[in-house]
């Protein structure tokens, strides 16, 4: 019994003819509509979409055969079955000609009940399988046209090809089209070193109709792509090979990947052999220094000669103990697990740490160490210890790279927008353009000078570099070439700027024709409100300029300005807090203030506001807008 869902549109100008096959057909559990001519017929197939029409040949004004014509060729319905009937076309010929022009079946009167529900079945069963084995390819060819392998089908045993998926054209660099007309092309860009194996694989498609290889690409642009090729036989019914299916993976970064393992595994062989080597050369003279302690008495020189071993073993002791601490750094970076102690750090006395511990290794080698500092005191925010630590692991590199009796400087510059920068030069033997870009990679080293035996595990500038980047700044290499020396430049960023006697604001009396109102700059730009500073003087104000602003109230309570100019994004000072400490303090609290900031929108004014300034003027703010707000 087929459901009543399953429409089938009986055709017959012969009243009792199509009443008895409705009746049959509807007993039979199927939904029936009639038509009695083929200009409706041919509409109803349009309008209805029915899945079998039961067609009569002679019809009043278009015959049967070209009504199944008609529908036959019409893409919208060419999957309707057409059973083809008739009461006196009954012949051999007639029969042929109905199934030529297009229907699934023809069937000759009398038609028993039996045999019309049986050929309507068995009509109805075979479009069932054509629809779904047309969803399956759908699905198929959704499937491989949206993979991104590339899926191939060839006949076999000609090899020619029945279907390439879309990816071809990605992987290939080529496009499906071009593969269509020269069916041989991906050979041709199969790499000339893989292709001769390739061919041969696919020379013996019938005997061997399996395997998995992998090999190169070219690519029209230059470029070589690796992929893996993996082919599967596909039998009939028989259990013969009528097909080969194919599928090709872009394995490229697989590959990449893998070379980069091999050259992590080098360089891990590399340092293991180099970490002998370290920890035994320091071992030796330990060993040597502690027997000389045994062996020497009390007589002349013996004191002069156990103070020179307790000297030895210190220092090549230290040397263990820094190797030790620095492999234990990087395993903390690279594991998340190093913590930074941060404070206000003054840049001079770091740097001094740092000279201290490069010292000995500086005068070892006769190197002449020349520091420039700033007049003022530079601060940053880190930990003292780790920034000792990254400076004096450049001055350890600048003096073990640099011939004996080099140059080394080392020196602290501002840089724009709120960044100090530590620059450690020398005169030594410098770095190959190529090797600049891999300079910080773990275990990286270069030749050290003829008069040095190499040493170190190559992770020193790894370490530093990330110590840098905790701190939110960075580590850079330069070298004009090979002995023209190096520069390692340390970039962080810039906490305040302060005067070497503490901070003292700079003052500057008023012309003569001015108002004399007292005026306090405090920006960390220092230029910019220098500039600022004297304009205003010009202008009759007395003005004072500061760029510390972390004790700007016992400044304020000294100089007692009538109004404040106060950069809101000062290096470590909130302008917003510094305006609620002024305006809760009862001494300054009448004090106007006037916010000079590079941000203006609504709720950043709302925020000045809040926080009790007077007034917000927007960077770089108009003098006749800064006089408007000074004046209030």
């Amino acid at each position: 019994m087929k459901p009543q869902s399953t429409l089938i549109l009986n055709v017959d100008d012969n009243d009792g003819a199509r009443y008895a096959k409705n009746r049959i057909l509807q007993g039979a559990g199927y939904e029936v509509v009639e038509a009695t001519n083929g200009t409706d017929a041919l509409d109803m197939v349009r309008r209805l979409s029915p899945a079998l029409v039961l067609l009569d040949v002679k019809l009043p004004d278009i015959n049967g055969i070209e009504v199944c014509r008609r529908i036959k060729s019409s893409p919208d319905s060419s999957m309707v079955l057409v059973l083809q009937t008739s009461a006196a076309l009954t012949g051999r010929a007639d029969k042929i000609r109905g199934l030529e022009g297009g229907a699934d079946n023809y069937l000759a009167a009398p038609i028993e009940a039996d045999e019309l529900i049986a050929n309507v079945n068995a009509l109805l069963r075979m479009r069932q399988t054509q629809v779904q084995l047309r969803d399956s390819e759908e699905r198929f060819r959704q499937l491989t046209d949206n993979i991104d392998d590339v899926f191939w089908m060839f006949s076999v045993p000609e090899g020619s090809l029945v279907y390439v998926s879309p990816a071809y054209a990605d992987i290939w660099g080529r496009s499906v089209e071009s593969l269509r007309q020269e069916p041989g092309g991906w050979l041709d860009a199969v790499h000339p070193d893989d292709r001769e194996r390739v061919r041969e694989r696919w020379s013996r498609l019938t005997d061997a109709p399996h395997y998995d290889d992998e090999f190169r690409i070219s690519a029209p642009n230059g470029g070589t792509r690796w992929v893996r090729d993996r082919l599967f036989p596909v039998r009939d019914t028989r259990g013969a090979v009528y097909r080969v299916a194919r599928v090709t993976s872009d394995i490229t970064a697989r590959k990449e990947m893998e070379a980069l393992l091999r050259a992590a595994d080098r360089n891990k062989n590399q340092f293991l052999a180099t970490l002998a080597h370290e920890l035994r050369n320091p071992l030796s003279p330990i060993r040597n220094a502690a027997a000389l302690l045994g062996a020497t008495g009390d007589g002349p020189g013996g004191g002069e000669r156990q103070a020179r071993a307790r000297e030895v073993i210190t220092r090549q002791v230290d040397h263990l103990a820094h190797l030790v601490d620095d492999l234990l750094d990087v395993a903390r970076i690279s594991e998340g697990k190093i913590v930074l102690r941060t404070e206000d750090v003054d840049l001079g006395a770091v740097i001094n740490q740092a000279i201290e511990t490069a010292s000995p290794l500086i005068a070892a080698r006769e190197h002449q160490l020349e520091v420039q500092l700033p007049e003022e005191e530079v601060w940053v925010s880190g930990d003292p210890v780790r920034l000792a630590q990254s400076i004096g692991n450049l001055l350890h590199n600048a003096a073990k790279f640099t011939p004996k009796g080099g140059k080394i400087n080392l020196s602290v510059s501002l840089a724009n927008e709120g960044r100090v920068r530590i620059a450690v030069r020398d005169n030594g033997i410098g770095i190959a353009e190529d090797n600049l870009p891999r300079i910080f990679g773990m275990f990286t080293q270069v030749e050290v000078p003829p008069d040095r035996a190499p040493e170190g595990l190559g992770i020193g500038l790894s370490l530093v570099s990330h110590l840098l980047e905790l701190h939110g700044g960075r580590l850079e290499a330069s070298s004009p070439g090979i002995g023209l020396g190096s520069t390692f430049t340390m970039d962080l960023p810039l906490l305040r700027i302060a005067s070497a006697q503490g901070e003292q604001p700079h003052c500057t009396q008023p012309g003569s024709d001015g108002s004399g109102m007292r005026v306090l700059l405090v920006d960390d730009n220092v230029d910019a409100m220098e500039m600022m500073g004297f304009l205003l003087a010009e202008m009759g104000y007395e003005t004072c300029t500061t760029s510390d602003a972390s004790e700007i109230e016992e400044l304020v309570l000294r100089h007692r300005p009538q109004v404040i100019v106060l950069d809101i994004g000062l290096p470590g000072v909130d302008g917003y807090e510094v305006a609620r400490r002024i305006k809760k303090n009862p001494a300054l609290a009448g004090i106007r203030l006037v916010a000079h900031t590079g941000y203006g929108s609504p709720e950043d004014r709302r925020r000045a506001q809040e926080a009790g300034f007077d007034a917000h003027l927007v960077k770089p703010a108009e003098l006749d807008d800064l006089e408007k707000a000074l004046k209030g």
